[in-house]
């Protein structure tokens, strides 16, 4: 079966294009770098040729509100009817836990204009919502940093490793769309501050820890029930604590 994975050499898209290749599939690693560009539409045509579920990982390279906005807006349209023309049989998206309860924030008021082309598209589909990424734990330290001192929020949150991200992604792949949303999170559920700590701690990071309830999350401020999943979410098998083991392991390998 024909996948084209929209992102497919970034972080996750690289690990699900790995995963979705080992099991035999022909599978397209689409993106700006290999002539893939869902913004001005150019190798579109030609990627989707034949090709019957579409994975979009792709991301906004700006965080600023109007330029989120207009990432998001027209890569989906762009992409959305693409597949309509090449008969895509189910597109998939990945998407974040809370984008719905996170409107305040632009990033996510982009987000949730994606998940709404898609809905409306009328391609069966699976809209995939995922927990932050244990990989992200430096960008959310580096966000509430000032000086010498990272202010970060203590509400809880349930991240997930990269790689649990790319098992999922690969198994939607496979599967019938939902045409609804799934959740995916990690194991384990802790403060944001204690988790990013630990991280700051682990690579040798002298900054100092403020906890407070107000600190801002990329904008937001957040409570215990924004960045985490609802009921019986899939759960990711890996722990924070070994994947910060395994991480420092293979820093000191390099």
């Amino acid at each position: 079966m024909k996948i084209v994975v929209i992102g497919g050499t970034g972080l996750i898209g690289s690990k699900t294009v790995e995963r979705l290749r080992r099991k035999g599939h022909e599978v397209v690693a689409a993106s700006p770098d290999t002539g893939v560009n869902t913004v001005t539409g150019e190798g579109l045509d030609e990627a989707l040729a034949g090709a019957k579920v579409v994975i979009d990982l792709a991301n906004s390279p700006s965080f600023e509100d109007k330029a989120v906005m207009a990432f998001f807006k027209t890569a989906g349209r762009n992409l959305l009817g693409a597949e309509i023309l090449a008969g895509v049989e189910h597109h998939i998206a990945l998407s974040v836990v809370g984008t719905e309860r996170l409107q305040a924030s632009g990033y996510f008021r982009g987000k949730k204009a994606q998940e709404d082309l898609i809905r409306r598209s009328g391609i069966p589909h699976t809209i995939v919502h995922s927990t932050q990424f244990f990989e992200f734990m430096g960008a959310i330290a580096n966000a509430g940093t000032t000086g010498k001192t990272a202010r970060l929020s203590p509400a809880a949150m349930q991240p997930i490793a990269a790689d649990d991200v790319a098992d999922a992604m690969a198994d939607v792949a496979l599967s019938s769309p939902a045409n609804g949303t799934i959740e995916i999170a990690g194991p384990e559920r802790a403060r944001l501050s204690d988790l990013v700590a630990k991280y700051l701690g682990a690579i040798g990071d002298p900054r100092e820890i403020i906890v407070d309830p107000h600190a801002l999350y990329f904008g937001l401020e957040l409570d215990d029930g924004s960045l985490v999943p609802g009921d019986n979410p899939r759960l990711g098998a890996i722990r924070f604590d070994d994947w910060l083991e395994r991480s420092a392991r293979q820093k000191k390998a390099a």
